[in-house]
């Protein structure tokens, strides 16, 4: 899909120290996307600061894989802009992607390639330093040890996505891209990770945007939640006080309800 090879020379981000003030880890800035006239994505903007984890949250096509998809540089939008680490993705596509990285259960890893392979492939394509620890750290995270030596396309589909979740953290991105990260898992395994992820995000000050129909998973894990319904951001804020600002009982009765209120316009 994309690479991330270091080069001698290359630009790329500026590294983060205590002294200096970190740019956001992620910056869209009136992102549009339409497919053959249709708008998907409609002049969305939102940035993610070091270590924050996002939800994105919104009914199946309210445009959420769009926007990521666009962060990922598969899709290119049809107005707007995408920062990553400071580097615009336009411009400097190879830095900005070598800082990311991403999971969900719609983008398997390679089927024929053991759960091994596929981390150290990764791993070389990210360049990552001491690799073979580091695979051995994921593996060890993610409780993969049995399966080393497996298949990937032998794996169930839980299985397959806590493999994908080590490959996401294998280059210790900057920026994390998760989309229903844990929409396969069991309910103690999802717990497991969503407390990998929260690690991750305060140790090496990784962003997280987080995508989900789970509001119990979004109010546990995220700092900031922002609703997504036909192409345009709702509302936006901590996931564990937007209900009672909104007058709804729970975080999934405010989704339920600001979700449909197009439609109820529409029919009106």
């Amino acid at each position: 899909m994309w690479r991330a090879q270091r080069r001698h020379g290359r630009e790329g981000p500026p590294p983060l120290t205590e002294a200096a003030t970190p740019q956001p880890a992620l910056a869209v800035e009136h992102l549009s996307k339409a497919f053959d006239g249709r708008i998907v994505v409609n002049d969305v903007s939102f940035s993610l600061e070091p270590g924050e984890i996002v939800g994105l949250v919104g009914l199946n096509g309210a445009g959420k894989t769009t926007t990521i998809n666009m962060i990922l540089g598969v899709l290119a939008p049809s107005s707007g802009s995408v920062t990553i680490a400071g580097l615009d993705l336009a411009d400097h596509r190879e830095a900005a992607l070598g800082v990311v990285n991403f999971s969900a259960v719609y983008a398997p890893l390679p089927g024929n390639l053991t759960v091994a392979q596929n981390l150290r492939i990764f791993g070389m394509i990210y360049d990552v330093p001491n690799l073979t620890d580091r695979i051995g750290e994921m593996i060890d995270m993610f409780d993969l040890a049995r399966y080393r030596d497996t298949r990937c396309g032998l794996l169930s589909s839980g299985e397959q996505t806590r493999v994908s979740l080590a490959k996401a953290l294998l280059n210790k991105p900057r920026l994390l891209l998760l989309d229903e990260p844990t929409a396969s898992i069991d309910p103690s395994t999802a717990d497991t990770i969503r407390g990998h992820i929260r690690d991750y995000a305060a140790r090496e000050k990784g962003a997280v945007l987080w995508t989900s129909h789970n509001m119990y998973e979004v109010a546990a894990v995220c700092t900031r939640m922002m609703l997504l319904s036909r192409g345009r951001i709702l509302i936006e804020g901590d996931p564990r006080t937007l209900p009672t600002e909104h007058g709804a009982a729970s975080l999934e009765d405010l989704f339920i309800g600001l979700s449909r209120e197009p439609d109820e316009r529409a029919s009106s």
